[in-house]
């Protein structure tokens, strides 16, 4: 199994970071171990003092592929969830300025949410798909799939032109503008459209 990650996939996200909006998908992995399993506790990282979270919508692919076709893409994934790419921002600030790659800030043990999977229905790819995060019951991101620079079909596309793609296998499909600092204490909760999905407390 394995997890990409699309890096700013929304335009008002890439410029509160000050980053230039990508004219194609920006990718990265992170390793299976980053996932978190739901019934352990989530413990912030040692090594960073700024983490952030980053609320997502993710695909599950259903089929293995390589060199799949934008317009035949959607045949390779079947369920949808949301997650957190959460981040160490102060390790890749510091890997960024090297021009390092980031795999310290986002790939750590743990550092994916995802919550259970639901059937990704014609219905739901046909209209917006909106999704929120609450830190501390207050709102602090709100998402909409329109707004994706990227479509779910061009990420499918352009990840297998270099990656072949498994069952079961995630794509985290980039964060709306609103990412911001979490500390120990704080409990975060991720909706999909009005369903609550997850509680996640920093320890």
């Amino acid at each position: 199994m394995k997890i990409f990650c699309v890096g700013r996939n929304y335009a008002d996200h890439a410029k509160e970071l000050g980053n230039a909006v990508p004219e194609e998908p920006v990718i990265f992995m992170k390793p299976k171990t980053a996932l978190w399993q739901s019934n352990t506790p989530f413990y912030y990282p040692e090594f960073s003092n700024e983490l952030h979270y980053e609320i997502e919508l993710v695909l599950r692919i259903s089929k293995n592929g390589k060199y799949i076709p934008e317009n035949q893409a959607e045949n390779y994934y079947d369920a949808i969830s949301i997650g957190i790419d959460f981040t160490a921002r102060d390790i890749q600030a510091e890997l960024k300025k090297k021009g390092l790659p980031w795999e310290k800030a986002k790939a750590w043990d743990n550092s994916a949410i995802v919550a259970d999977w639901m059937p990704l229905t014609e219905e739901l790819l046909r209209n917006p798909i909106h999704f929120s995060l609450l830190n501390n019951k207050e709102t602090v991101q709100v998402g909409n799939s329109t707004d994706m620079i990227f479509s779910f079909n061009k990420i499918v596309s352009h990840i297998s032109n270099y990656f072949s793609l498994n069952i079961g296998d995630m794509i985290y499909t980039g964060t709306p503008a609103g990412v911001g600092e979490c500390v120990v204490g704080d409990v975060l909760e991720g909706y999909f459209e009005q369903q609550k999905m997850f509680e996640l407390e920093i320890k």
